[in-house]
């Protein structure tokens, strides 16, 4: 039988819980056990598909397909675990499957209440994830103590440790203990407020985890302990990181925190192994060079946009000892001038959905291409480098995607035949994990190191194979399709030292102690152009 842990937030949001679960969970996994990870969302959107990133940040998407909240970034990030379709749950996945049910009379004509029909789909999500051989589930319910809109998700986990035990379950809460400059004093009250609503609801926290900015003192800790009932030994602190955030798990270890867990949920105390991630953060906290990347994108406001591309980045600065600089630049800013870019070692331009922004990126591109600035294009990149090319080097001055100009006459990008007039967008994509075979002697290939590589999608519109090979024979190589040559995923320029886009999101399979190969050679290029 699995043990659970369910992690909770108060007093603001943004605290962090993402990382909070996925480093107890990397240190449980270093003492040998296997550990699943979960998030519920409150709010009602069935996923974040259809949000804008500036809503919700960027959209993660799982090998099986599942659009997904960020955390689960991090959960494969920090603990190497991998998510599927049960690893989140929002309130509108979980309402629409009760719904259904209503319709199809499952309930037998009985009145649907929030208590048991959707604490219970809850309850059996939360069962999703206990899979045999699963040792721990750690869940994570997505805001903060007090919200309306996750009182199903707290009355349903306060169920389950009825349902499956007390030793068998622990609650963890995340809260905010801050410090007040003008008095000089750190403040535990907005954390005993927090913990008293868990309360009042019939939740008693294990163990409260407590960021704050400065280190606490015993009698901050001793009054927590007092006033939230929690043993002393209990209260851990997790103060904010210096550098990185790849040193919260070696914080948290610091403390002990993985030891008290499995003491509460009477499992063994087994040997705990950090050597590799000692190593990982020597590589971060000592780097011996360092390289600038602007990254050219629609969404510079929210750095959380992009958040699997910039921990890209970190884990290739990891394996190259380089600290890599990434700046967020506006397209829409770079349509007229790209001198901007003068100072770049390299040049990211990523994926997004709509025409906001397009003429920069494809500015920049160009820039990159005529300046022999090393260059990577990711979905949406990609697709704006075969556009700029058509344009630019084929002359075909109105090549466009048939997604920012439907009647263009030379549609380079464009659905493919058997998506045209599917009136569901979601119909339309190209969601999850999908093969792709490599053109030998190819840049890809060299970067890979095999011709046959599985990379995670999340696009509509493809390559136009119409002009596949007007496009090779001026220089555009497609250097990576389907199996059956029938989906162009990646093209690159031959003679440029690093111009290479892929139709795929390689961000969302990079990790600390295995960087994406796109990412290390983009930053390996950029090192190069450094010293010209």
């Amino acid at each position: 039988m699995s043990k659970h842990i369910f992690i909770t937030g108060g007093v603001v949001s943004g605290l962090g819980k993402g990382i909070t679960a996925a480093s107890p969970a990397y240190l449980l996994k270093s003492r040998g056990y296997t550990v699943a990870m979960q998030k519920f969302d409150p709010y009602l959107n069935v996923d974040p598909g259809t949000m804008s990133p500036y809503q919700h940040g960027e959209v993660y998407v799982t090998d099986d397909g599942t659009e997904t909240d960020l955390d689960l970034g991090h959960y494969e990030r920090f603990a190497g675990v991998s998510c599927d379709r049960n690893s989140n749950y929002t309130s509108g996945k979980i309402y629409s499957r009760v719904i259904a049910r209503e319709r199809e009379g499952a309930y037998l004509g009985a009145t649907v209440q929030m208590i048991p029909h959707i604490t219970d789909e809850i309850k059996s999500a939360i069962r999703s994830a206990a899979k045999p051989g699963v040792d721990i589930v750690i869940s994570e319910i997505g805001g903060t103590a007090g919200d309306i809109e996750s009182l199903p998700f707290l009355e349903a986990i306060r169920q389950f440790r009825n349902d499956i035990g007390f030793e068998n379950a622990m609650f963890l809460h995340l809260t905010l203990v801050p410090y007040i400059k003008s008095v000089g004093e750190m403040k535990t009250k907005p954390s005993q407020q927090s913990v008293s609503i868990l309360h009042s609801i019939g939740i008693f926290p294990d163990m409260l985890v407590c960021r704050t900015e400065t280190p606490m003192e015993d009698e901050q800790r001793r009054k927590l302990s007092l006033f939230c009932n929690v043993p002393d030994a209990m209260v851990i602190e997790e103060q904010d990181v210096q550098h990185s955030i790849y040193e919260v798990p070696q914080e948290l270890a610091d403390r002990d925190m993985d030891a008290k867990v499995l003491q509460r949920l009477s499992l063994p105390l087994r040997e705990r192994h950090l050597d590799d991630w000692h190593s990982l953060l020597e590589r971060v906290l000592h780097p011996v060079r360092a390289c600038r990347i602007a990254m050219v994108g629609k969404y510079a406001g929210l750095r959380d946009a992009y958040k699997s591309i910039f921990e890209s980045f970190a884990h290739a600065g990891i394996a190259l000892q380089t600290k890599v600089e990434c700046d967020m630049l506006e397209a829409e800013t770079l349509e007229g001038d790209c001198s901007a870019l003068a100072g770049y070692d390299g040049i990211l331009v990523p994926g997004g959905f709509g025409a906001r922004g397009i003429a920069g990126k494809v500015a920049a591109l160009r820039f990159a291409r005529e300046q022999v600035l090393p260059c990577l294009g990711i979905c949406l990149g990609m697709q704006c480098m075969v556009i700029e090319y058509a344009r630019n080097v084929l002359a075909l001055s109105d090549a466009d995607s048939t997604e920012f100009s439907p009647q263009t006459k030379h549609p380079v990008i464009d659905l493919m035949p058997e998506q045209r007039g599917l009136s569901a967008k979601g119909g339309t994509m190209r969601l999850g994990t999908y093969p792709c075979r490599l053109k030998p002697d190819s840049l890809a290939v060299r970067l890979y190191g095999k011709e046959k590589i599985s990379e995670r999608h999340r696009h509509r519109y493809e390559f136009n194979n119409d002009y596949r090979k007007q496009l090779e024979s001026c220089g555009l190589q497609v250097c990576g399709a389907s199996p059956d040559d029938s989906l162009v995923e990646m093209v690159e320029i031959p003679n440029h030292p690093f111009y290479i886009g892929c139709q795929f999101h390689p961000e969302f399979q990079s990790r600390p102690f295995s960087p994406h190969p796109l990412f290390v050679g983009l930053v390996q290029a950029a090192l190069k152009h450094q010293e010209k």
